[in-house]
This record gives C-alpha cells, structure tokens and sequence, in this order.
C-alpha cells in the first residue's frame, strides 16, 4: 500500500513539472545550482595575525609619511609676496616706499582721506570705543547702526536697508537666507566669487546663462516654465531667483537691468541685485544701476502706461492724487533685493542690503553673516554716514568721476596686444591679451611684468586675483585698473600720453617692430 502511495505522489510531480510555467522551472533550476555551489564551495578562514613587537611598532610609525595637509605652494606666489602699503591710498599711494599714482584701489570719490569722514570717525571713536564686541542681536546694536540703516533706506529709495559687517559676506549671506534647497537660481556666467559662495551655501539649482545674454536668459526661463507645466504641485512651492551685478566685477560691464525686470514680471521670478561697483558710481546722485536706468521709475509708467485692465482703471479712477502718490514714495519696487558693499565709494567697512521691510526683516534672523558675525565698529558707522552727507551735498561728484572714466578708458584704447573690457562708465576695468600665449601661466607672468614695468614708472596697477580651483567660471588673466573722481587723470595724461604724439603704453609681444623696422628682441614699454 505505501508503495502504490509513493508510485502516486511521484506520478504527480512528474505532472506537476509538465503543467509548471517554463519561468518557474527556470528559476527552481538556478536556486538548485546555488545551493550545490554553497554545499561543495571552500571555505576560507582569516589568518591570525601575529602582535607586532614594539620595535616593529616605531619602525612602522617612523617609516608612515602623513598626507600633506593642503597643496604645495611655490615660494614666489604672488599671495605671499604682496605689496606693503604705507598712508592713505587716495589719488597718491606709497607701496614698497615709493610713491605712485593710484590706479589699483576702490577709492571710487576719494573719501578715504576726506578730512570730514576721519573726523566723523574720530569722533564716534572716543564715544564709543573701537569695536563693539558682540552680533547685534547680543548688544551689539548701536544708535550709529540704526541711524546708517535708516539714512541707507532712505538714500536708496526702499523701505528698510539691513548692514552688514563684512562686504563680502552681505550677498554671500543674502543668497542663501531666501534661496533654499530645491529653489531654482538663475545666474550670469560672470558674477563674482561672493555670488558664488552665497550659492554654493543655499544649495539650490543653479542655472547658468551667457553674461548679459537675455535671449539666453529667456530661453532658460521657457524650459524652466515647461518643466513647471509637466508638475504644478512642485511648481507651486519652488521660488525662482535671477542674480546679477550692476556692474560686473568680473568683466566691468552694466546689467540690462529693464530687460530684466520684464523678464521677471513675464516669468514670476525674483531678482536681487548686487551694486557693490555701480552704487556711489552710476546715476546722477550714486544711487546705482536702478537710478542709471530710472527703474525707481518704473512702477508709475506701468500704471501710466497700462492698456486698459484693473490697472489702468486704478490709474483713471485716481488720476493725479494716485499719481503723486506713487511720486511722492518714489520706492524701487521692481528690484527684490539691492546689496551693495561700502567698502568702495564709502571708503568704510562692510555692506548692506535694502528692499522692502518684509524682505529685509527676514534677513535679521536668518542672515549668518548679520546674526553671528560682530557688528560693525561705530566709528565705521560714522564715517559711512558723513560720506553719504558728502554724496547728497555734491551731486557733481558723479560727473566728474564719469568724465574722468571716459578719459582713461579713451587713452587706453589702441594699445597694441592688449584690449580694454569694460564699459566706458566704469571706473574698474581690465586691460586683457588680444591673443592669449596658450598658456594661463605665461600670461599671468607676461601681465605681471606690465604690472611691474608700470610700478618702475610710478604708476600703481594690480593683476587680478582669482581662487582658480573655486571659480565656477574661470575669468582670463587680466590687469585691473580703478579710476577715482580726484584729479588722477591729468597726471596719468601727462605721464603716459605725449604733447605732440600717443604711442603704445607697452607691447606684450617680443617681436614687435620699431619705428626703423626692425624686430625688437625685448618687450618694450613706453611711459611718456
């Protein structure tokens, strides 16, 4: 009986394999070999190891050379053998003991040396000591700060300005206090190194377009708005930034600052904007790119102009009493967020960011450069304020400092081998190669020797200095100058250009000819 059982139960397994998927015979198949392979495989054991003598030991911790800690550094880097200056640098700086015209410091209106803003320092020094001590949420908040705050607001047109005690950490830390993790930042290829970290800290998606390109702008912004139509519900929560300079650093050129603004209205995107060049530079009072373009204007042409919508009743419905009150706040309402640094026209420390108060307050508790850094010595305070009594008292400084800009950027042109970037309005520059050597080092080297060749003429230059590995989008080598509105460019025309003729300044190429013919074997320099 038990055998016609097992006869049976094998007859249904040999039925139950015929009727089975082929898949499933397939993979009972594999798991079989799998168990075999385990079954028959070697086993392998770890050899123990013998405890080392303590001889064996030293000559191990002799023999071990630790990673170096950071890159070898030539001696004869430029970061190592800066130049020393002594005395203010106005139109007049001492570097190395010698005496030269100044063309390489950010002494934009020659308020560094002013006697009104060394006694306006001097005064709030022997108030309120040197520095302060503490973040300005810890008693570190001065009268001086609120009353430079406030005069900041109200020279720039915006509701609220917030200080910082560090320029390069305003924008830096600005970014970073909106712009979060799965936001989406629009940026321009040649913005500089304090973008870039305040960027590289928010973490968002970053997407790059061609410096001063819109057409390139605008084409990032319609894929971006199709990626949005295929998921609204993220759509919904991601914020859109466009980040620009007013003047670049990098490149001395002005923003397209209206066709942005359309850009924003059409897209929905928020646009800060980063003055620490064009502030106490462009516009007929200094106040920056927005007054060079009259974007403080902008909000009453929108209504004025209008075609015939809620906006355009609003304007008729109130007529002329909307009209003056919109001229009467006269605030930039098409920018998010204007940061600028005072370290250049104010010839102070630190920078600040303004907009409107809801804006700005957000920054007092999540900027880290304002909530944990010191805030700002009084006597910085001060001296910022007594230079924008200056700026408001002599609105003719500007045009002195944009003649003075056309006239330097004017003599500069025709140089053989080298080509000027920027704009003729800009008062920082950089003299570039027409034609690079192929070599990044040779050309820093060849930059050099003009920077030098200049120095031996009493004439200060620097090179301009980039962190090479860090840079997102590394700029050439180039030489830059800065141009003040004190009476530097009369020098400069007598020193570098003739009476009776104007000839090349240098020639980076050896093989430059003569006024004979003749190739030259030295590069040759010409001061007159």
């Amino acid at each position: 009986m038990a055998t016609a059982t097992e006869q049976w139960v094998l007859v249904e397994m040999v039925q139950a394999l015929y009727e089975a998927p082929a898949y499933h015979l397939i993979l009972e198949g594999i798991l079989i070999l799998w168990i075999i392979r385990l079954l028959f495989s070697k086993t392998y054991k770890l050899q123990e190891r013998s405890d080392l003598t303590v001889k064996e030991k030293e000559e191990l911790i002799e023999e071990w050379q630790p990673e170096p800690l950071v890159p070898p550094v030539p001696k004869d880097h430029p970061a190592l053998n800066y130049n020393i200056v002594s005395g203010p640098p106005s139109h007049k700086i001492v570097v190395n003991g010698k005496e030269c015209i100044n063309f390489a410091s950010f002494n934009f209106l020659g308020l560094l040396d002013n006697p009104r803003v060394k006694a306006a320092a001097l005064a709030s020094l022997k108030k309120y000591g040197v520095g302060t001590c503490g973040p300005r949420g810890f008693y570190g908040t001065f009268d001086v700060h609120l009353d430079l705050e406030d005069r900041l607001a109200k020279f720039m047109k915006t509701e609220e300005a917030i200080i910082y005690s560090y320029g390069f950490a305003t924008i830096a830390s600005a970014i970073p206090a909106y712009s979060k993790r799965g936001d989406i930042v629009f940026v321009d290829r040649a913005a500089c190194f304090a973008i870039q970290k305040g960027l590289q800290a928010s973490r968002s998606d970053i997407k790059l377009f061609k410096h001063n390109d819109m057409a390139d702008l605008e084409r990032l912004l319609k894929e971006q708005e199709i990626e949005d139509q295929k998921n609204p519900r993220k759509a919904r929560v991601t914020r859109r930034f466009i980040v620009v300079e007013g003047l670049y650093m990098n490149t001395g050129t002005i923003c397209p600052l209206p066709e942005l603004v359309k850009l924003k209205y059409k897209y929905k995107a928020r646009i800060f904007l980063e003055e620490s060049l064009s502030f106490g530079v462009l516009g007929e009072h200094g106040r920056g790119v927005t007054e060079h373009y009259g974007i403080n204007q902008l909000s009453l042409r929108k209504y004025s102009q209008a075609p015939e919508s809620r906006e355009r009743n609003v304007w008729t419905l109130f007529g002329s009493r909307f009209k003056q009150m919109l001229l009467k706040e006269n605030l930039i309402d098409d920018i998010d967020l204007i940061s600028a640094n005072m370290e250049n026209a104010l010839a102070s420390i630190g920078g600040f960011c303004c907009g409107r108060s809801f804006v700005i307050d957000h920054q007092r508790l999540s900027g880290q450069g304002y909530c944990f850094s010191a805030s700002l010595p009084p006597l910085l305070a001060a001296a910022a304020i007594e230079a924008l009594n200056i700026m408001e008292e002599n609105p003719g400084i500007f045009a002195v400092l944009k003649e003075k800009c056309r006239q330097i950027h004017k003599a500069l042109q025709g140089i053989s081998g080298l080509k000027v970037v920027g704009e003729s309005l800009s008062p920082a520059f950089h003299l570039q190669l027409e034609e690079s050597t192929g070599s990044r080092e040779q050309d820093v080297r060849l930059l050099q020797e003009i920077v030098d060749q200049c120095m031996n003429r009493s004439i200060a230059l620097t090179q301009a200095r980039y962190l090479e590995k860090e840079e997102k989008c590394l700029p050439p080598p180039r030489v830059g100058s800065f141009q003040s509105a004190l009476p530097t460019s009369l020098c400069f025309k007598r020193r570098w250009l003739g009476a009776s003729r104007v000839e090349t300044i240098w020639s980076p190429f050896p093989l430059s000819r003569t006024s004979t013919g003749k190739k030259r074997t030295t590069p040759p320099f010409y001061c007159l």
